[in-house]
């Protein structure tokens, strides 16, 4: 992490490797001496949000938020995305351990803070929005979800999904499973199918479709917290679900937890689009992926060897163009 420059001096070129040591400290202390920045921090460490809604949490105007944003920004604290006209601000993954030494304890410092009691009461609200706003789509869209998906998407992708699969004697994760059409095509293949969605719409039509299908477990929980054991499927699916989630890395470590060593994620996603409007009627909380930007999250969530392809769009498919990416689990934990 660099020191910003206007706290912290440059160590002179002729200086031994420890002497920047210093400089650097005093522009991670600078980062942190300030009661915004500390609760900026304390927010994205928890979650990907927008500046819109840290402003909300914080109930600070977007000039302040924007100008501690950047200063946390320059001095390596955190990275920045743009998504569609809005940017989104994380923890950076990549602090220097000295910088995360730091943050530990100012962390543990500012514990049982009222103003960060206060901010995390009000992230929680905004979270909770998130997530009902999807569940609003899905709760309308489950009885007519497969031909809109079908009429949007094509209806090649969960063969795409399959080709990549399927030796028999395997269980396989279908995460975020919807109403069961790719859990329905995965039971005569495989020996068992464990089946998680959030949506209790989703999950009713399912339990309609997979009835007297003896190898396929329903689940409702959330992506983030899998109600499976570690290393229990051979493989694992996540099938237009990801453009659901701001933030994807907390699913994508799950999926990682719960495969076998070895064992192969396949993702079908939308590849990034600029058709706001889209992403709003169904949804979906961001604009699709670029090939690198999913590479990255796949690798970060300790999955080994990432690839992304897209996938020709099927004549008639009305919808934004797809990407189909591969990883496996380490081979050895």
């Amino acid at each position: 992490m660099k020191p910003a420059a206007r706290t912290a001096p440059r160590a002179s070129p002729a200086a031994a490797p420890g002497a920047a040591r210093p400089a650097a400290l005093l522009g991670w202390m600078d980062g942190l001496g300030d009661e915004t920045r500390l609760r900026l921090l304390r927010l994205l460490e928890r979650e990907a949000l927008s500046v819109q809604e840290l402003c909300g949490v914080l109930r600070l105007p977007q000039s302040t938020v924007s100008r501690h944003l950047k200063t946390l920004t320059g001095q390596g604290w955190l990275t920045a995305r743009r998504q569609g006209t809005a940017s989104y601000y994380a923890f950076a993954e990549e602090a220097e351990a000295g910088a995360r030494r730091l943050w530990k304890v100012a962390r543990a410092e500012t514990d049982g803070w009222a103003a960060a009691e206060q901010d995390d009461l009000r992230l929680e609200a905004r979270l909770k929005a998130r997530r009902q706003g999807a569940e609003a789509f899905f709760a309308g869209a489950a009885a007519d979800w497969e031909g809109l998906r079908a009429q949007l998407y094509g209806r090649r992708l969960e063969g795409e999904a399959l080709t990549a699969l399927l030796p028999p004697g395997w269980t396989v994760a279908d995460l975020g499973c919807g109403t069961g059409a790719l859990a329905a095509s995965l039971a005569p293949q495989v020996a068992r199918v464990v089946a998680v969605d959030q949506s209790a719409a989703m999950l009713k039509a399912a339990r309609r479709r997979l009835a007297g299908v003896e190898n396929v477990e329903l689940h409702r929980a959330g992506l983030e917290a899998l109600p499976l054991p570690d290393a229990s499927c051979d493989a694992a699916l996540l099938v237009l679900v990801l453009t659901y989630l701001a933030d994807v890395g907390p699913a994508l470590a799950e999926a990682a937890r719960i495969l076998k060593p070895g064992g192969p994620l396949v993702v079908v996603d939308l590849a990034r689009h600029a058709d706001e409007p889209f992403a709003r009627r169904l949804g979906q909380a961001r604009l699709g992926f670029a090939p690198a930007d999913l590479s990255r999250a796949l690798a970060t969530a300790g999955l080994a060897a990432p690839a992304v392809r897209p996938l020709p769009p099927e004549p008639g498919a009305t919808g934004p163009a797809l990407l189909l990416a591969t990883a496996r689990a380490p081979a050895r934990r």
